[in-house]
């Protein structure tokens, strides 16, 4: 395997790659189906979708197209119902939390780029003590991942260059945002992926297959370095 640098910064990806989210998810998602009298789908069925956001929940619990005239207040209804449970059940993967705390006790920074609005993403990261030096979410600029601005403007706040940056992530548009912007693109493989998914076409230049070994890998740069 070839060796890689310590980078100055670490960026995650929220959702299936940082926070374990779909179990809260799977529940809004549920409390929708069974406000339309339907039968709750099993977690599996939902964990490979939370990814695509509400919309694709939305069209997976109601078969409700995105341009539907139904979907927006589907929508609402299931973002309204997660708010109630957004860090109920919801954790840090494992390892990750050893990693954080030795990389700022390095005062090395480190920050989260989701596509997740900000109404759910800073509830959920208060509850579970995370204190990232920046916070990037999805209403905070014109444009969103696959986009690089998010990335170069988390990088700008931490004041490191991309290219100082990981980039961690489980979703395609993640890789794509970090090639970008000209960050290191690491693929988690642990995360909200469809089995369908060709994840050999994903930019990426570096895959852990569990969040422990990634977190024993940095950790391992921390201490070789």
């Amino acid at each position: 395997m070839t060796p890689y640098a310590l980078p100055k910064a670490l960026l995650f990806d929220l959702d299936g790659t940082l926070v374990d989210t779909a179990p809260d998810l799977a529940e809004a998602t549920n409390r929708l189906r069974e406000h339309h009298g339907m039968d709750r789908l099993p977690y599996p069925v939902i964990r490979a979708q939370v990814s695509n956001g509400g919309s694709a929940l939305v069209t997976l619990a109601l078969d409700l197209a995105s341009d539907h005239p139904q979907h927006a207040d589907a929508r609402q209804y299931l973002l309204d119902r997660y708010a109630e449970v957004v860090a109920d059940n919801s954790r840090v993967y494992p390892g990750l939390s050893d990693l954080i705390a030795r990389w700022e006790a390095e005062a090395r920074g480190w920050g989260i780029v989701t596509n997740k609005p900000r109404a759910y993403a800073e509830p959920l990261i208060e509850a579970l003590s995370l204190r990232p030096g920046v916070l990037v979410c999805a209403d905070d600029l014109p444009v969103r991942k696959p986009e690089p601005e998010p990335l170069w403007f988390a990088a700008r706040q931490l004041e490191v260059e991309p290219g100082e940056c990981w980039y961690v992530g489980d979703h395609r548009r993640d890789m794509e945002a970090a090639e970008r912007a000209g960050m290191t693109a690491i693929a988690v493989r642990y995360g909200y992926i469809p089995a369908e998914e060709p994840l050999d076409e994903w930019p990426a230049e570096r895959w852990f297959d569990t969040s422990e070994s990634l977190a024993d890998e940095l950790l391992a740069l921390l201490t070789s370095r």
